[in-house]
């Protein structure tokens, strides 16, 4: 099978709104892309950005004003597809009486299973995402990050060929946020393609292979981390040691202290200049480093000119 696993042209989605619901807001604008086969795609923006509004229109929980969706080569309303597709919503709920053995049991009884085949696939899930200890416990004891490796787990028990994540880290602590990036680069190696949304930038840098920007409702870029920035420098980082002096209570004034180092950041065009300066007050210069932007600038940026939601975003990873 050939073509792309994921191909949106001209999606457009508006909701009615005010008195009488007479009024229309638009929440998706035109969107069209595509997700190649085999690869990890990052869907980013604020909230209310129109990423869950994709999401949705794509697995058919909501339906569009204009445009069209394929997957796998076949329409979105095309039932029969839909057996490809796994899809985590970004807040799951489940029967919380039920223990997560149950429901992913559940899951897996809507596939050609066996019970033997069911069984093994539950318990390999379960230790995947790190609930191995925790299957037999009913649902209304677990944490959010708990029930959000459940989520994961419903989307991927019947090992489908295109996965839909909204926001998968979303509630998890860093070992699970590590569990959950493992087992998408595992999805990956396997040959499954997966779309995530996310507002954490840092691990769209770390897990894809290209992320497309929305802001606005409106498809902003697309391309690879590195790519979607530029590779222009911002200048150049300096990271030394000053051994004390008037020359060197000067330059640290200018400089960014952590522990007994300094660094300042420079225009290319003026390191060698600050380096003669830096020697000349009896500094120790321990490394030279080029600065470029990164996603995180660039989304940054985007928001803030767009006026949509900057506060939102969320860069640390943290």
């Amino acid at each position: 099978m050939t073509g792309p696993a994921i191909e949106i042209e001209g999606l457009t989605k508006d909701y009615p709104v005010g008195f009488w619901l007479a009024k229309k807001k638009r929440s998706l604008d035109n969107l069209t892309m595509q997700v190649e086969r085999g690869e990890v795609f990052g869907f980013l923006g604020p909230n209310g950005a129109g990423k869950t509004t994709t999401l949705k229109l794509l697995v058919g929980l909501i339906f569009p004003t204009a445009g069209t969706a394929r997957i796998l080569g076949q329409p979105v309303s095309d039932v029969g597809m839909h057996r490809e597709i796994g899809y985590l919503p970004e807040q799951p709920y489940f029967y919380d009486y039920l223990t997560a053995y149950e429901v992913l049991d559940y899951f897996a009884r809507f596939h050609d299973l066996t019970a033997a085949e069911r069984r093994a696939r539950v318990e390999g899930l379960l230790k995947k995402v790190g609930l191995e200890t925790a299957g037999k416990i009913q649902l209304r004891k677990y944490s959010k990050g708990m029930l959000q490796r459940v989520g994961l787990a419903q989307a991927i028990v019947h090992n489908p060929q295109v996965v839909i994540l909204d926001e998968p880290m979303s509630g998890l602590d860093p070992v699970g946020r590590r569990e959950v990036r493992d087992i998408i680069l595992e999805l990956k190696r396997d040959g499954r393609t997966v779309l995530f949304s996310t507002h954490i930038l840092s691990d769209a840098e770390m897990l894809c292979d290209r992320v497309g920007v929305i802001a606005g409702g409106t498809l902003r870029g697309v391309g690879a981390p590195g790519e979607i920035v530029g590779l222009k420098a911002k200048g150049m980082e300096i990271l030394f040691e000053l051994a004390g002096g008037s020359g060197g209570a000067a330059i640290a004034a200018q400089a960014t202290q952590t522990g007994n180092r300094y660094r300042i950041q420079v225009p290319e065009e003026e390191l060698f200049g600050a380096l003669e300066q830096l020697r000349g007050a009896g500094a120790r210069i321990l490394a030279v480093a080029q600065v470029k932007a990164t996603l995180e600038d660039y989304f940054l940026e985007l928001v803030g000119a767009e006026g949509a939601q900057g506060a939102a975003v969320e860069v640390s990873g943290r």
